[in-house]
């Protein structure tokens, strides 16, 4: 079934909560279009809190560790009805810097590569999987204004997005699959209230 961005906010309101929170994971790989769609979703959602996991990937190797991460600071205290409080990881110094908070809200969107991973589902509420193809990716990434900087770490970031994305094969476990070379249609791939 073809979904919009409307039709997102639908199934997000329509499938149930865990606990009284609904946490939205946006997951896909790089340059797939998951913060242009996280925005355009927590907007329309009423501008609800969104989390990027690019802020805590503790480096360039980092993939798997922020995952584990986003459990711990973010999922389960918001599980939990607490906020969430998590250290922003400095790129420049490579090393963690400040701790931020992000409220608790009935509704938090969890965007980045990882977001759909067996770890975070126990919290997930819906999951959404961004489907781009990979020469599109890479186009993007070239364009993007941080390019030079990431580009000397594109082959081992992307060695670790295939073998997560390999073991835990996230878009089978989403509620809706967007494609982002649209970012306007989606699929939903589970039935509202469906495990």
């Amino acid at each position: 079934m073809g979904l919009d961005v409307a039709g997102l906010v639908a199934l997000i309101r329509e499938r149930p909560a865990v606990g009284a929170l609904r946490l939205v994971t946006v997951d896909g790989y790089s340059g797939a279009g998951k913060s242009r769609l996280t925005g355009r979703l927590a907007a329309a959602l009423g501008r609800v809190p969104t989390v990027h996991l690019d802020f805590f990937y503790p480096g360039w190797d980092g993939l798997a560790a922020g995952v584990d991460l986003a459990v711990h600071w973010v999922a389960a205290p918001l599980a939990a009805g607490r906020p969430a409080r998590w250290r922003r990881y400095d790129w420049g110094a490579g090393g963690f810097a400040e701790w931020r908070e992000t409220p608790w809200a009935p509704v938090i969107v969890v965007e980045g590569c990882g977001a759909g991973s067996a770890a975070l589902r126990p919290y997930t509420s819906t999951a959404v999987w961004v489907d781009t193809p990979a020469t599109l990716r890479e186009t993007r990434l070239h364009g993007r204004l941080d390019w030079p900087r990431y580009a000397p770490h594109r082959a081992r970031w992307a060695a670790q997005e295939e073998a997560l994305f390999a073991a835990e094969r996230p878009w089978e476990h989403a509620d809706a699959v967007v494609d982002g070379a649209t970012a306007a249609g989606a699929r939903n791939r589970r039935s509202p209230g469906a495990p």
